[in-house]
Parts: structure tokens; sequence; C-alpha cells
């Protein structure tokens, strides 16, 4: 544990509910995008293709496990997807690094509004709170560090499930009704509004990110299919008026299975 004194402020000088701008007061460095200088290394990691997808009781999100450095395989077990917190989570695509210290900052801003303000933030709030981390990523974005985020929850005020997603830049968009980023991101949104239809069910919502993901690794080499060798599935989660509900890999393996026993029965993905 570290013997560092807590930082004191003045009443006039009250850092405020943003985590972000503590940071900037006491520790500029460790501000996201500060500390790129310089061209990016050419075998940075990357992840690759994530989606999110509504059904009628909430939100799916899911993400493929490769990474990789320039032509080569970096991972094959990366998480690309995250709890944000206890009724939201993000999906990164992107340079691997920033995009996971992107991820525990976002989760530490939201729990430190949450102990300033008393209170959580708005679904629409904690988007506009990402918005700013990825806005402020942009310096290392222009040096090829590009990270680009998913962010999914339910909406306790609306009574359904949300998507948003955003550019470099920072800018936020809220999404009809699903959305894919990563280098398969375009086979998986493809696949996904060919066969997305209102009032899925969550067993159903699930099925169709997998087969999304599945037909994204058809077409694109950085996308990981699944790997029946070393039994490596994608990540998935579901985010409800229940909560955020990380599958277990048992549940995402079984529902693959059925799948994948369908492909090879002439059924197709």
């Amino acid at each position: 544990m570290s013997d560092a004194p807590f930082p004191e402020f003045a009443s006039h000088a009250d850092p405020g509910p943003s985590f972000v701008d503590l940071l900037r007061r006491v520790a500029p460095h460790q501000v996201l995008g500060t500390g790129s200088t310089g061209p990016p290394a050419p075998d940075v990691t990357h992840g690759t293709t994530v989606v999110a997808l509504r059904y009628a009781a909430g939100v799916v999100l899911a993400g493929d496990r490769r990474a990789t450095a320039g032509f080569a395989i970096a991972s094959r077990r990366i998480e690309k997807v995250f709890p944000a917190d206890a009724r939201s989570g993000i999906a990164i695509a992107g340079a691997a690094g920033p995009a996971v210290e992107m991820v525990r900052l976002f989760q530490v801003q939201l729990e430190h509004y949450e102990k300033i303000e008393g209170e959580q933030l708005s679904l629409e709030g904690k988007a506009n709170q990402l918005s700013q981390l990825v806005k402020g990523n942009l310096p290392a974005a222009l040096q090829g560090f590009v990270v680009v985020p998913l962010f999914a929850g339910y909406d306790e005020r609306r009574g359904h499930g949300r998507v948003f997603s955003f550019d470099v830049t920072g800018g936020r968009y809220e999404e009809t009704d699903f959305q894919a980023h990563g280098s398969g991101g375009v086979h998986a949104r493809n696949w996904i509004k060919a066969s997305w239809r209102d009032g899925l069910t969550g067993p159903e919502a699930t099925e169709l990110a997998l087969r999304s993901l599945f037909a994204a690794a058809d077409e694109d080499a950085a996308t990981g299919g699944p790997d029946l060798i070393r039994r490596i599935f994608p990540t998935v989660a579901t985010i409800s008026a229940d909560g955020y509900r990380a599958l277990t890999d048992d549940e995402v393996e079984q529902q693959a299975d059925d799948l994948l026993g369908g492909r090879e029965e002439g059924a197709g993905l």
C-alpha cells in the first residue's frame, strides 16, 4: 500500500465529481493520451471486432478474442468486453494498451462520481463521460493509437437497453438497435442487420452476436473465429434490469458448439 498522503484541497478548490479533472491536477502525466509522443511502434497490439445489440429486456455486448500486431497474432485470449458499472458495459477495439487504460479510468470515473455526488450518472451521462475520455486520447490517436469503444447499458429511466458508439474525436452517437466496431465490424454489422428484429429474447440476441462474430472471422483475418482445439470462444455479456452478467465460458462454448454443429449439417452460420 502506498505511503503517499492523500491530496487535500481548499474549499474553493474542490476538484468536484470528475476523477479525470482530479488526475489532471495531481498527476497530469497519468491522464490518457498525454504520454504518447513520436510515431507508434509497428508491432503495437490491436484488438479487433466487437458488437453491441439491443434485445427486448436489455443489450448484449460481445467480442472476439484475437489481438494482432501487424500481420502476427499477438494474443488469442484477449478480453474486449468489460463492465463499466452495475448496469452498463464497454467493448473495446483499436490499440489494446490505451483501450484497457481507458476502460479502467472510465470505471474509476463512474465510481468516483457516485461517491462524490451520492447518486449514479444517467446512462446518457455515462456515455458523455466516455466521450470525453475518447476525445482526450485524440493526440495518441493521431499517432496511430486509435481507441474506438462501444458503450451499452440498461437505462432504468426509460426501461430499455441503449447502445452508443464513438469516433476518434470523441463524437458520441446513439445507435437505434445495434453497432459493430473493429476490422471485422462491417461484416459483423451486415450480418446483424440481416437478422435483427425488434423483440429479440436474450438467448436469440446472444446467438445473433455469436453468429455475427463467426461471420466476421470468415471474412477478416484479424478477427478470431471459434478455436475448437484450444476451446477459445468470444466474450459475451448481457445487461438488463438485473444488472451486468458475463456469460461463463461453458455457456458460450455450448452456444457456439450448437451453432457450429448447425453449420456442419448444412444449416449455415
